[in-house]
């Protein structure tokens, strides 16, 4: 028996709450079964909003599961449930959630992932600020850690991302009329998260990560096209894939700065279409717990990762990035010389000097 056909992810993204993506996505699910498709609501947070509850008339709704976790008792979505009911589609709210200990699996999207692979298409909501590579700009912009996130390979590998839009002033003028939040918690988040500003500079991100998405599928499209095309040639030989000739290379050590390295360099690897690899020089044993952390960072991200043996730290990354055709380098700043040594190179500069014919950015550390 053959295994089914992967379902199909489309996610409806916006760059805050109360831009309408669970109603856009309700309304568009009413349309699909009204067509006369078996959709099933697999999890749906309405938060008192009157008109979004409205869409769900007429859905099957799969029971939530209730989970006791330190002494309280939380829902989460029913992934083996909806499995045994085998829907042609689910509609799945939240797409960033963190399931409470005790679940199967850690994040909602690896349920959903768990549904794609059963054929079950999946309509799913997140905002721009969950995206992991945005983490550290969506700090730096709103004053606000972000704490659930999503891979960009996962939202990447999506068949459809629609952008649920809605301007600044026009969200702000919803939360005033106490249409997205009660009045009390409208009035604090006006304050803090939604200001004008904060909610200008996360529609641009959104803006420019839909537009992306959009730009990648279309340029993969023709390629696709053409590679489906040859596939049936008589003498049997595949034609190679397109190759990617920016491969970006991130240098990771212990210290925190690692983790928005990671991002910077993965997101720049994403737009550049090119092949990312992240590597550690073991020089000393120090800090070991530090990088093996980030080294499985960059591995959930995709991002393939080596740890090198040396002494020589520019030596052996630049001798690793000439092997592995590396033409961009990024890095953090390094620490400064020690004071007996006021004239003595640091690493970056060591590298700079080793490595002419390769891009090399230093990635500031960002504070608040």
């Amino acid at each position: 028996m053959s295994a089914p056909q992967r379902g199909r992810l489309k996610v409806y993204i916006g760059y805050a709450a109360g831009v309408g993506k669970t109603y856009r996505m309700l309304d568009e699910a009413q349309q699909m079964r009204a067509a006369g498709l078996d959709i099933v609501i697999g999890y749906f947070e309405p938060h008192g909003r009157k008109e979004t509850i409205a869409k769900t008339e007429g859905f099957e709704t799969i029971p939530r599961r209730v989970m006791a976790y330190g002494g309280s008792q939380f829902e989460e979505m029913d992934t083996d449930a909806i499995l045994r009911r085998k829907p042609a589609a689910a509609i799945v709210d939240e797409f960033a959630h963190t399931n409470v200990p005790g679940c199967e699996r850690v994040k909602r999207w690896q349920d959903v992932q768990v549904l794609l692979d059963a054929g079950i298409d999946v309509l799913t909501t997140m905002n721009v600020q969950h995206l992991e590579s945005l983490n550290d700009q969506v700090w730096h912009v709103t004053g606000v850690r972000v704490r659930e996130t999503v891979p960009d390979w996962v939202v990447d590998e999506a068949d459809e991302v629609v952008f649920v839009d809605l301007t600044p002033r026009a969200l702000r003028n919803r939360l005033e009329r106490g249409v997205v939040y009660g009045q009390d918690k409208a009035r604090r988040a006006m304050e803090n998260f939604f200001t004008e500003a904060n909610l200008t500079a996360l529609r641009e991100m959104a803006m420019r990560h839909t537009a992306h998405e959009v730009e990648e599928k279309l340029a993969a499209a023709p390629a696709l096209a053409e590679f489906a095309g040859e596939e049936a040639r008589a003498d049997g030989v595949l034609p190679a894939l397109p190759v990617h000739h920016e491969r970006v290379l991130i240098c990771l050590t212990g210290r925190p700065s690692s983790a928005n390295l990671i991002r910077r360099g993965k997101r720049v690897a994403d737009y550049l279409q090119a092949g990312c690899l992240a590597v550690h020089v073991a020089s000393n044993p120090a800090g070991r717990e530090a990088v093996e952390r980030h080294l499985s960072f960059a591995r959930n991200l995709r991002i393939e990762t080596h740890v090198l043996e040396g002494t020589d730290i520019p030596l052996v990354i630049t001798e690793f990035a000439r092997a592995r055709g590396v033409t961009q380098i990024f890095m953090g700043r390094s620490a400064p010389p020690p004071w007996w040594k006021p004239f003595s190179e640091t690493i970056v500069q060591r590298l700079v000097r080793r490595a002419r014919d390769m891009q090399i950015t230093i990635v500031a550390e960002r504070r608040r």
